[in-house]
């Protein structure tokens, strides 16, 4: 059996363009979380605002709002009038000149006639059924408006009619009017529910030039039908009563034969009844110079009904909206190929970013960033401050011979006194090189070689974020969160033997995971509670007692705040002398476990500046000024060093 092969186009939008980038849209939506957003909604926004290589929903939307305006600005409806009013004119011109060659009596009698044409176009073809004409030029022209009028009004139920009945013979007219009163009997079938596919597949296998949709059954051929003679119902709606009852007078016209017009109403009255859910009552203004035949304008108006279906499935402002409601073949019509591909880019980026597992639901039911998620965060967060670290960032690990050191991989000599085990191989291949071919292989001292470890020094970091209302204030919220990240996946991923404890504090303080920093929204409540922070970075400090103590201070406000005994939060501005003296004797206590502090001062103000100064003195710590930009490099470069 051979098997052959069909050929299109391509029709996936551009297939040399590059793979969706989850990164860089979960880095998007991570910002968009770390300034308060919820993690469903910096989706959706993300989604609505695209990125720079694909235009999100809003944009899309907006190209349908554009071309919708355009049609409407661009065209108006009197296309058909004005085409039926020229041919008239050719035609009366050409009986003129006619006429006025001829001498009798009759002549001079039409002439009258013609003269007293009403202005009105429909009346005029009217008053001229019965006339007869003397030139055949003439006589050729007012049966081009019967035949005109017949391929409009078709036109307008079936696409394309207009053209493909130009030059129709009598028998062309005549099978069509066999399909409609076919088609209107098979419509009434249905109705009553006698149709059957095989009446189905008789009808299309005689008439199926005439739609090339190519429906598979009634049902469908109802679908392609009604939404067709629903927009030519909103044409006539937007019609004006003068243009109305001009054209609604000249239908009678079409193709000489007033009965086609009765088995077109009769379709219309199956397809409304069969469809009442199309929107047969709406109607458009236009105002443009162009001017459409019934038939261009029945599209005109499906294309305007179908941009506005587009623009509102891509506006996912209904219930329930999702991606998969938009109609990427109805886009891929009304806006291009790309914009169908940026369409299904979007709905595939959604996918894979829920089904990748970047989200997940809490005890409470509510969408977070899960650990993958954070993870990419925080990854991203410290490749982009890896540019602004110096290149000597160094290794802060001491690397000492010890058996409870890790194993490095490399071997070497054994020394008097090592206790680490032994390398077998290399002993072993030592002695066999050393005397090759004896046997049994004799071991001597020299031949043996042990593992090589090192011994890795451990930290205990405290990272105290200040998140009183002034970082908010002064758009410090999001640098000091990318930090945090950005100091997390160091300390995971490459000095995974650091104990990270973050620790937020405004009013309170309190431990935080990197989730719930990315997730923590700004409260807008004075107090900054230093003397709270200390607290409990004292108390991880502790838990780690073999551990070197590393404390780093993010703040852009002086000491405001401090905890009481009962757990009250005490605040005043300025600080008082008991708030001053509390955060002191505590910074102290956290100094005697040998910790270094830094102090990552947040703006210019001269009050925090004198504070921090003295803070950062007493205990032997020091004070880096960062700007906004750089403050994340700042911490990490600390970190490093003092590590080092």
């Amino acid at each position: 059996m051979s098997h052959g092969s069909r050929y299109g186009p391509y029709e996936g939008g551009d297939p040399l363009a590059p793979p969706v980038d989850l990164r860089d849209a979960l880095s998007s939506i991570g910002d968009d979380v770390l300034e308060g957003s919820s993690p469903r909604q910096a989706l959706r926004e993300y989604l609505r605002r695209g990125s720079e290589r694909m235009r999100g929903l809003d944009k899309l939307a907006a190209e349908a709002n554009r071309r919708r305006r355009e049609l409407l600005k661009r065209n108006n409806l009197n296309g058909t009038l004005d085409e039926v009013r020229a041919l008239l004119d050719e035609a009366v011109l050409e009986e003129r000149k006619h006429l006025a060659r001829a001498l009798d009596d009759d002549a001079r009698f039409a002439e009258m006639r013609i003269e007293e044409l009403p202005p009105s176009t429909a009346q005029a073809v009217q008053d001229l059924a019965d006339y007869d004409w003397r030139s055949s030029d003439a006589r050729e022209k007012y049966e081009q408006i019967r035949d005109l009028l017949g391929r409009e009004m078709l036109d307008q139920r079936f696409e394309g009619m207009k053209q493909a009945l130009e030059g129709a013979t009598d028998m062309d007219r005549a099978h069509i009017r066999d399909m409609l009163e076919d088609l209107n009997n098979l419509l009434e079938e249905h109705a009553r529910g006698d149709d059957t596919q095989q009446h189905f597949d008789e009808f299309m296998d005689e008439y199926g030039e005439f739609f090339p949709e190519n429906p598979r059954n009634v049902d469908e051929l109802l679908d392609s039908l009604a939404q067709r003679a629903a927009a030519a119902q909103r044409l006539r709606n937007s019609l004006t009563p003068e243009q109305r009852d001009e054209l609604d007078a000249l239908a009678q016209q079409a193709f000489g034969d007033p009965s086609l017009m009765g088995q077109l109403d009769r379709l219309d009255q199956h397809l409304q009844a069969a469809r009442p859910g199309e929107d047969w009552q709406g109607a458009q203004r236009f105002r443009g110079d162009d001017g459409m035949g019934l038939g261009e304008g029945t599209g005109a108006l499906q294309d305007i009904a179908e941009l506005e279906s587009l623009a509102e499935q891509l506006s996912q402002q209904y219930a329930g909206a999702q991606l998969d409601d938009i109609d990427p073949e109805a886009l891929g019509r009304q806006l291009g190929d790309e914009a169908a591909a940026d369409a299904r880019t979007l709905a595939d980026l959604e996918r894979a970013l829920r089904d990748e597992g970047f989200f997940d639901r809490g005890a409470d039911g509510q969408w977070r960033l899960s650990p993958k998620a954070m993870r990419q965060l925080g990854q991203a967060a410290l490749r982009d401050l890896a540019g602004q670290l110096s290149s000597r960032g160094g290794e802060r690990e001491t690397r000492r011979a010890g058996a409870l050191g890790e194993p490095t991989g490399a071997s070497r000599e054994w020394e008097f006194g090592d206790t680490e085990s032994w390398d077998v191989t290399r002993t072993i291949t030592n002695a066999v090189l050393r005397e090759p071919g004896r046997v049994p292989v004799r071991l001597h001292v020299s031949d043996v070689e042990v593992a090589e470890t090192e011994q890795r020094s451990r930290a205990a970091v405290a990272l105290l974020v200040d998140t009183s209302f002034s970082m908010v204030m002064e758009g410090r919220w999001v640098p000091m969160k990318r930090t945090a990240l950005a100091l997390n996946h160091l300390v995971t991923t490459r000095f995974r033997s650091d104990e990270l404890q973050i620790i937020a504090f405004g009013r309170h303080a309190q431990v935080v995971t990197p989730t719930e920093l990315a997730g923590l929204d700004g409260v807008w409540e004075q107090g900054t509670n230093l003397h709270h922070a200390l607290l409990l970075a004292e108390r991880h400090l502790r838990r780690h007692p073999n551990a070197q103590p590393v404390v780093m201070v993010v703040t852009d406000g002086e000491p405001t705040a401090h905890l009481e005994p009962d757990g009250f939060a005490y605040f005043d501005y300025p600080p008082t002398a008991r708030t001053l003296g509390l955060t002191v004797r505590e910074l102290d206590s956290v100094a005697r476990f040998g910790a270094r502090v830094t102090f990552f001062r947040l703006g210019d103000d001269p009050g925090l500046a004198r504070v921090v100064d003295r803070l950062a003195e007493r205990v032997g710590g020091r004070v880096v000024a960062p700007g906004l930009d750089g403050l994340g490099a700042a911490v990490v470069s600390d970190y490093v060093r003092r590590r080092r």
